[in-house]
């Protein structure tokens, strides 16, 4: 069960990030985007914010904003590399 609740909320992090970014992805994406971006969001962001992520199992306010940010921050990198090739 909690992997069916790890690809929805992955999913609409994922869904909520590409809105943000203006970059329209697809389900899977937003599921790929939701799941690699909450994994940076908590390497990157949970020591200095004091969140965990959705990844660690902590279904709170503070871990889906340190896995949405980790989300905007994948999809940043990966609009930049897109601009540049």
């Amino acid at each position: 069960m909690n992997i069916i609740i790890w690809l929805v909320v992955g999913g609409l992090i994922g869904w909520v990030a590409s809105m943000l970014m203006r970059t329209p992805e697809g389900v899977l994406m937003n599921v790929v985007v939701g799941i690699v971006g909450a994994f940076i969001g908590g390497w990157l962001l949970s020591p200095y914010l004091g969140g965990g992520t959705i990844n660690a199992h902590d279904f709170s306010l503070p871990s889906l904003i340190v896995s949405l940010l980790g989300a905007i921050i994948l999809l940043a990198v990966v609009n930049l590399l897109r601009r540049l090739r």
